[in-house]
């Protein structure tokens, strides 16, 4: 290898990794965004922004905490157990807790320039897409190629400098060696009848587009010519090209709003993602908690149905020693019997309603019911709550909690946001295209001589110390002349607002009709507790007051049954009116938009699937002295 090889070969060596280096560079800043749990940095792997990210596998077992729970074939549940293996397993969370990884990777993508994605609860608006990022770099007759046959070509035409590149930086490299054998029909000019020629070529660009809308691009071209040709200057030749140009658009294109829109969307849909997963994790928490109390009620109606199934048991066989000694007619044997078989029908109904409702429970808190937790009997630990007079919130303290707390009306005001993006973007494209530009290139020519020798690193030092050099500048304009594209996308974009507000106001009448029924809720389920509390204990002195009837002669068997079906609807009465209660204290918590906040549960922790502490549901007599 020759002295001037080597140093041609250095040069672009160095110039391609100094191009090569900087692109990365700026696209390490935003993968370590999402990609930083990955491990794997730029200085560790300079090429791993060019290889895939491989993430941690799917887990579908269910945590410990469920088979700690289970002793001797129960599972003791408390509510606090039964929201912590909720966060852990529930596939319904589990599903949503990539939201917010999507979000991240939308505003990856958009820190490149390019539209978002978006992800179920977070879009984009369709305004912004009317425009584009980086539409190239044209010249006409720039003087922007290497001659094929050894000479610099340059035109003295137009040059015009277009918007170029991307956020992220854009680099192409092309390289080749072309031999090739030429019939000549005349020796005169080149003293031979055939041409035998050598060409290797390199060529390397690079671009990249700014916030405020500048964009500039970098071009290199380096070329090596040998010929069996006679009379040329240089054989062989070298041949150089260094170029930049630079364009800056004034009106449609210019500012941080117009080439970020993506970006600031991007970013205001990563609070979005947050309100999407924390509204799943609410509405899974009140569902468990729900489903909690109902299978406290089922538990509570088994053991009304048992012990209505004694009562008429022992009537039963009572009414037989009665017949026996001639105090009873036979056929209040065969009612008390009639009403043992109903009894009996009642529990075996109350037991299959407590096994389906374990069933349903235990399908919110595992990502899988395997046979030992299938088998496994749930007995609640937590009793249903008592009413108590602050229960009941003061409405406008309510309704003033849920404005500011319900993760609806903050998406609502986010995709207002992002709508008033798409209009002020919509707004400026309605502006002509103007855009200044300039452009210098810078070429050089050298080569063997017979005077002397120099390569290709001769050749780029003519190209930047501007020996042979070329400037251009100038403006363009562009003016649409009916503009009824932009018109119509910035009128939609308008529209789609109004709308927007529109909808805010909706959801927020909703949400205030939602608490009010929770308040009248709570209202209601105090009353019918305490109504049926009070109906249970009348109904058991009368069923008892009965049965003294009844054995000093005064009633029927028929009327103790009558009273006794009275006294177990009673009770089942009282069961489902404090079941309805519990709920209508859930609702009022999910109304307000407080659920995770007075169940002490952190959304790091529900968002991560791991819990730094066990969640406290208020219970017991100060239940709700926070959140009024």
């Amino acid at each position: 290898m020759t002295k001037h090889t080597f140093r041609s070969a250095l040069l672009v060596a160095c110039m391609i990794s100094g191009l090569i280096l900087r692109p990365a560079l700026f696209a390490q800043q935003d993968v370590s965004l999402v990609m930083h749990r990955a491990g794997s940095g730029f200085f560790s792997n300079p090429f791993s922004i060019y290889s895939g990210r491989e993430l941690p596998p799917v887990v579908l077992d269910n945590t410990a905490r469920i088979e700690d729970l289970i002793d001797n074939g129960k599972l003791n549940l408390t509510l606090a157990d039964a929201l912590a293996l909720a966060l852990e397993n529930n596939l319904d969370i589990a599903v949503q807790r990539y939201i917010p990884e999507y979000s991240q990777t939308d505003l990856l993508r958009s820190k490149a320039g390019q539209s978002p994605r978006g992800f179920s609860g977070g879009s984009t608006p369709g305004g912004l897409t009317s425009g584009a990022l980086g539409a190239g770099i044209s010249g006409s007759g720039a003087g922007s190629g290497v001659g094929s046959a050894g000479g610099i070509t340059g035109g003295g035409g137009a040059v015009q400098v277009g918007s170029a590149g991307n956020f992220d930086p854009t680099l192409n490299v092309n390289f080749s060696y072309n031999r090739v054998t030429s019939p000549l029909n005349t020796n005169v000019v080149s003293g031979i009848f055939n041409v035998v020629g050598e060409n290797t070529a390199f060529t390397a660009s690079y671009a990249q587009l700014f916030s405020l809308g500048t964009s500039y691009s970098l071009t290199l071209n380096g070329q090596r010519q040998s010929s069996t040709q006679q009379n040329l200057l240089y054989n062989p030749a070298s041949v150089t090209r260094f170029a930049i140009g630079v364009n800056q658009p004034l009106l449609n294109g210019f500012g941080r709003l117009y080439n970020e829109r993506y970006i600031i969307v991007a970013r205001n849909n990563t609070k979005v993602a947050e309100d999407v997963f924390r509204l799943q994790v609410i509405n899974t928490i009140v569902a468990v908690e729900n489903a909690y109390w109902e299978l406290a009620a089922h538990q509570e109606n088994v053991k009304v149905a048992e012990q209505a199934l004694a009562v008429a048991e022992q009537l039963y066989k009572d009414n037989k020693i009665r017949v026996e000694v001639g105090t009873m007619s036979p056929l209040d044997v065969t009612s008390a019997e009639s009403e043992v078989a109903a009894r009996t029908r009642d529990l075996t109904v109350a037991r299959t309603n407590l096994q389906l409702q374990e069933a349903t429970l235990k399908n919110m808190l595992a990502m899988r019911v395997d046979p030992v937790l299938d088998a496994a009997q749930i007995v609640i630990r937590d009793p249903m709550p008592n009413p108590q007079e602050s229960d009941i919130p003061e409405t406008q303290t309510a309704l003033a909690a849920a404005f500011e707390m319900r993760p609806e009306l903050r998406q609502a005001e986010i995709g207002l946001q992002n709508q008033d993006v798409s209009v002020r973007f919509t707004d400026q494209n309605l502006k002509p295209s103007v855009s200044v530009f300039g452009f210098y290139a810078g070429s050089g020519l050298q080569g063997s001589s017979e005077n002397s020798s120099t390569g290709l690193a001769d050749a780029f030092a003519q190209s930047f110390r501007a020996k042979y050099p070329q400037y251009a500048g100038g403006f363009s304009l562009s003016v649409p002349l009916r503009n009824r594209t932009a018109q119509a996308d910035n009128l939609r974009s308008q529209l789609e607002k109004n709308q927007l507000l529109i909808n805010r106001q909706r959801s927020r009448n909703t949400i205030a009709m939602e608490v009010r029924k929770a308040v009248i809720g709570l209202i209601q389920g105090k009353a019918q507790v305490e109504a049926a509390r009070k109906a249970a204990s009348l109904a058991r002195e009368m069923w008892e007051g009965e049965k003294i009837k009844l054995e000093a002669g005064a009633s029927t068997s028929y009327q103790v049954i009558l009273r006794e079906r009275d006294f177990t609807n009673a009770r089942q009465a009282e069961v489902a009116a404090m079941a309805n209660y519990a709920k209508a204290l859930v609702e009022m918590d999910r109304a307000r938009g407080i659920t995770l906040e007075r169940n002490r549960i952190d959304y790091s922790d529900a968002l991560s699937g791991k819990l730094s502490r066990v969640p406290a549901p208020p219970l017991g007599p100060d239940r709700l002295k926070e959140g009024n």
